[in-house]
């Protein structure tokens, strides 16, 4: 999204933003020219293809912007000048979302796993539900993000700042990404 040279940016949406730019790109080196065989290619049971990657962050990008979207929903506004999780956000960031090489695999929560066999439009996809982010990073900086809550919609008992939850959607973008060059980098990959 174009700014202003008027329009005030915390350093929170200019780093978010950022990084969510630095997503497509990577993403769209890693699969736009990639066959169906390639972007579907697993090198080994149980591991997931680049496409697969990509579709699992598409299914959890959607989810999170639309439940993230819905807090900000008849708030008064208040800027934050940074995003502050609290000991949970960032325990459960540092745990199960940041690209760690301490992280322990966590198998993904049934309703974001990807299907067996993506098509070739993931990254479109992908690509379309990043803008849907960078849309709401730019929505959610006219309010409190670290007092605003949401539910997880994949672990409903769970609450989460909009802050924490900005910071978990890029976090996880990085993760699989990661996830995914390593496929692209295997000696076998076709």
């Amino acid at each position: 999204m174009t700014r202003h040279p008027g329009d005030a940016s915390t350093p929170w949406w200019v780093r978010l933003t950022s990084e969510l730019d630095s997503d497509d790109k990577r993403a769209t080196a890693l699969a736009k020219e990639l066959t169906l065989r390639q972007l579907n290619w697993n090198p080994a049971p149980g591991v997931w293809s680049v496409g697969q990657c990509i579709e699992h962050l598409c299914i959890s990008n959607e989810q999170y912007v639309v439940a993230m979207s819905r807090s900000l929903m008849n708030r008064q506004p208040v800027v934050v000048q940074a995003i502050t999780p609290g000991w949970f956000g960032r325990w459960f960031i540092r745990r199960f979302i940041e690209p760690s090489s301490d992280m322990k695999p966590v198998r993904a929560p049934k309703k974001i796993r990807p299907r067996p066999q993506v098509e070739l439009t993931v990254l479109d996809r992908f690509l379309s539900s990043n803008q849907k982010g960078r849309e709401l990073v730019d929505h959610a900086r006219k309010y409190d993000i670290n007092r605003i809550r949401f539910t997880n919609p994949f672990i409903p008992v769970i609450r989460f700042t909009v802050g924490t939850g900005l910071e978990i959607l890029t976090a996880h973008q990085r993760r699989h990404l990661l996830q995914a060059e390593r496929v692209r980098k295997s000696l076998e990959f076709p």
